[in-house]
C-alpha cells in the first residue's frame, strides 16, 4: 500500500514539473487579454492623493446644459495646447488624456451623430480600435502598445468641446457651474485636398478624469512662467473662454440650426449668457438684495400714500366749507325765482274775486 502511495505522489509531482511551456503561455495570453478587455476606472489611491470637486447632485432644483468650444488660439485657453509635444515631464492636456486611455486609466467614448455624450459602455472606445481609426502607428505586444511621442496628434488638437452644467444647489444654497464631459477635436487636412476637417476624437466624463488632472501642471501665465495650476483646477473654476455652440433643448437644435447669420448667432450667444447671469441674481436676490428692494418699495408706496392724503385734506376741508354756501346761495336762488314767477302771474292776468250767495 505505501508503494501504491508514493508511486502516485512521484507521478502527480512528475506531471506538475513537466506542465508544458506553451500551456503557461496560453494561460499568460488569455490573462492579458481578459485585462485588456475589462479597462479600470480610476484608481481609489488617485482619487484619494488627488481629490477632485463633488460631483453635481442628482436632485438639484434648478440646472442649465450648455455645450461650449475651447477655440486653443486664445490667451486664455492657450495652456491646454502648449507644448505641442510631450517634452520630458511636460505635455499638453490631449497627450495627457491620450496616454491615460493607452494605459486603460479612463474610459472614452464614441463622439455620435447627434453631438451628445453617451456614457453607456456600449458606446466605449478600445484603444486598438482608436489607434487604428485615426492611422496613429503604434507596436502591440503582450496586449500593450506602444507610440512613439511624435506619433501622438497633440498638434492637430486645437480646439475642445465641453458639457457645462450650471446649477442651483438647495441644499447648501449654493449656484455653481461645473464641467461635466471634454472632448478633443482634430484639424486634420482632408484626403482631397479641399481644406481642413474639423474631427471629434471622443468623450470623455470629467469625474472619471479628474483625479488625474490634478497631477497635469499648467502654465498659467505668459509673464510668469513660475506660475503653475492644474488642470482640474483651470477647470473647476473656470477660467478657459469658450463660445456656445448648444443648449440641451427639446427639438435638439444646435445654434447654427435657427441662427442664419453670424449677427444672430452672437446675439443668441449674448442672451442665454444673460439668462444664466440674471438667474444667479434672482438667486441671490430672492435671500438679500429682493427683500431690501422690497422693503424700499413698501416705503415708496407708503410716503406717497401719505403724500396724496396729504394734499387730499385741503381739498376735502374747502368742499366742506364750500358746501353750506352753495346750498344757502341755491335755497336763495329758489326763493327768489319763485317770488319772480308770483310777481310776473300777478301782473300779467286781472285777479278776479268770487264772493259766493246765499240764496
Amino acid at each position: 500500500m505505501k508503494r501504491i502511495l508514493s508511486f502516485i505522489l512521484i507521478t502527480t509531482c512528475v506531471a506538475a514539473a513537466a506542465q508544458p511551456p506553451a500551456r503557461q503561455r496560453e494561460a499568460a495570453r488569455q490573462q492579458a487579454e481578459k485585462a485588456q478587455a475589462a479597462p479600470v476606472a480610476a484608481s481609489e489611491r488617485a482619487a484619494l492623493e488627488f481629490p477632485s470637486a463633488a460631483d453635481m447632485p442628482e436632485d438639484v432644483s434648478w440646472r442649465r446644459d450648455i455645450y461650449r468650444s475651447l477655440d486653443l488660439t486664445k490667451d486664455k485657453n492657450a495652456v491646454l495646447y502648449y507644448p505641442e509635444e510631450p517634452q520630458a515631464d511636460r505635455m499638453n492636456l490631449f497627450a495627457y488624456l491620450f496616454k491615460l486611455m493607452m494605459r486603460r486609466q479612463i474610459k472614452v467614448y464614441n463622439y455620435t451623430i447627434d453631438g451628445n455624450e453617451d456614457f453607456s459602455d456600449g458606446n466605449a472606445i478600445a484603444p486598438k480600435a482608436f489607434l487604428e481609426r485615426n492611422h496613429i502607428p503604434f507596436q502591440e505586444k503582450g496586449g500593450r502598445f506602444r507610440i512613439e511621442d511624435s506619433d501622438i496628434p497633440s498638434g492637430e488638437v486645437n480646439t475642445y468641446y465641453i458639457k457645462e452644467s450650471t446649477y442651483f444647489d438647495q441644499h447648501t444654497a449654493s449656484f455653481h457651474t461645473r464641467v461635466s464631459a471634454i472632448c478633443p477635436v482634430r484639424r486634420e487636412v482632408d484626403e482631397f485636398g479641399a481644406g481642413a476637417v474639423n474631427t471629434p476624437l471622443f468623450w470623455v466624463k470629467y469625474s472619471d478624469a479628474a483625479p488625474y488632472l490634478a497631477k497635469l501642471s499648467l502654465n498659467g501665465s505668459n509673464y510668469n512662467n513660475a506660475a503653475l495650476i492644474s488642470a482640474d483646477d483651470y477647470f473647476t473654476t473656470n477660467q478657459y473662454d469658450g463660445k456656445i455652440y448648444k443648449t440641451n433643448n427639446l427639438q435638439g437644435r444646435v445654434l447654427a440650426n435657427y441662427c442664419p447669420t453670424d449677427s444672430d448667432m452672437v446675439r443668441e450667444q449674448a442672451r442665454i449668457e444673460g439668462e444664466l447671469t440674471t438667474f444667479e441674481k434672482h438667486v441671490w436676490n430672492d435671500s438679500t438684495e429682493f427683500r431690501r428692494m422690497q422693503g424700499e418699495q413698501a416705503l415708496k408706496d407708503s410716503l406717497a400714500g401719505a403724500a396724496r392724503t396729504r394734499e387730499a385734506r385741503p381739498a376735502a376741508r374747502a368742499a366742506a366749507q364750500a358746501a353750506p354756501r352753495q346750498k344757502a346761495e341755491k335755497g336763495s336762488t329758489s326763493n327768489s325765482s319763485r317770488s319772480q314767477t308770483k310777481r310776473q302771474k300777478s301782473s300779467a292776468s286781472p285777479s278776479y274775486s268770487v264772493r259766493r250767495q246765499r240764496h
